[in-house]
C-alpha cells in the first residue's frame, strides 16, 4: 500500500495520474495527464484574474471613498458590491461560475455585475496557459525536469501579463495608465533584464535596455511635439516597459500595430459621430 501511495503522489506531482491497478492488484498503471497540470493552471489564472479585477476597481477609488465606504476599499479587506456595498461571501467570488450562477447580478441588491470580471477572469487563465505552452510545453510530462530558469522564465510572464491586463482594462475605463502599475511593471522587467546580465545572456539584456529606451525617446518626441496632445506621458512609460519586454525587432512590430489599431478606432469612431 506504501509503495502505491508513493507512486500516486510522484506521478501526481509528475503531471500524471493513476487511472487503475495492473492485473496483479499490485502496480499501479499511469496514464499521462498533462491536461491535470493544465486544468490546475486555467484555475489558478482565473483566480489571479479575479484578483486582478478588485486590483482594477480599487485603483480607481479615491483615498477618501475608500475610508468613507466603511472602510472596505483597501486591498486588505474584502470584497464588497459597488452598489449596496454588501460585504460579498465566498460563494460569491467563485471566478465565472459566481457570475454564471446569479445571472450577472448582485445576490444582494440584483444590480447588474459587469461583464468585465468574467471576461478579466477567463482571459488570464488563457493567457497563463499559452504562457505555459509556450514555455514549458516539451517538458510538462517531465516536470521534475525543469530548470530554476525556466521557472522564473514563467513567473516573470505571469507578472507580465498580469500588469499588461491591469493596464488595457484601467486605460480602457478610465483613459490612464496608473503609475501604481505601470512603475511596479518597469522596476519587475528592469531586474529581469539585470537578471539576464547575471546569467551571461547580456546580448537579450542589451538589447532590451535599447529598445526601451529608443521606444521611450520616439514617443517622448511624439509628446513634446505635440504638446500632449496626441499621447501622453503614459504612453511613454508605456512604451519604455514594452522595450523591455520585446527587444528589436518586436518592438517595431509592437509600434506598427498600436498605431494601426489605434488609427482603426480612431477613424471607426470619427464615421459613427
Amino acid at each position: 500500500m506504501s509503495k502505491f501511495l508513493g507512486t500516486v503522489l510522484k506521478n501526481l506531482i509528475y503531471g500524471k495520474i493513476i487511472i487503475q491497478e495492473n492485473s496483479s492488484g499490485t502496480v499501479p498503471e499511469v496514464c499521462n495527464m498533462g491536461i491535470i497540470f493544465y486544468l490546475f493552471v486555467f484555475i489558478f489564472g482565473l483566480i489571479v484574474g479575479s484578483f486582478l479585477n478588485c486590483l482594477i476597481y480599487r485603483l480607481a477609488l479615491p483615498s477618501s471613498t475608500q475610508n468613507i465606504e466603511c472602510s472596505v476599499g483597501g486591498l486588505k479587506n474584502r470584497s464588497y458590491c459597488p452598489f449596496c456595498k454588501h460585504i460579498l461571501g465566498w460563494q460569491d467570488l467563485i471566478p465565472v461560475f459566481s457570475f454564471l450562477f446569479l445571472k450577472g447580478k448582485c445576490r444582494y441588491c440584483k444590480k447588474p455585475i459587469s461583464f468585465q470580471y468574467p471576461l478579466v477572469e477567463l482571459a488570464t487563465g488563457l493567457l497563463f496557459l499559452l504562457i505555459i505552452n509556450y514555455q514549458l510545453f516539451p517538458k510538462i510530462e517531465i516536470l521534475s525536469n525543469l530548470t530554476i530558469v525556466e521557472l522564473l522564465d514563467v513567473c516573470f510572464l505571469f507578472f507580465v501579463s498580469c500588469f499588461l491586463i491591469i493596464i488595457f482594462v484601467y486605460d480602457l475605463k478610465h483613459f490612464i495608465i496608473p503609475n501604481q502599475v505601470i512603475y511596479p511593471a518597469i522596476t519587475i522587467a528592469f531586474i529581469y533584464n539585470v537578471y539576464q546580465l547575471a546569467i551571461n545572456n547580456q546580448q537579450l539584456a542589451i538589447n532590451n535596455f535599447l529598445s526601451a529606451f529608443g521606444a521611450a525617446a520616439f514617443f517622448l518626441i511624439i509628446v513634446l511635439i505635440s504638446k500632449g496632445k496626441w499621447m501622453g506621458v503614459g504612453d511613454i512609460k508605456l512604451a519604455f516597459f514594452m522595450g523591455l519586454l520585446l527587444s528589436f525587432p518586436n518592438i517595431l512590430v509592437a509600434l506598427f500595430l498600436s498605431f494601426l489599431i489605434g488609427a482603426i478606432i480612431g477613424i471607426g469612431l470619427i464615421l459613427t459621430e
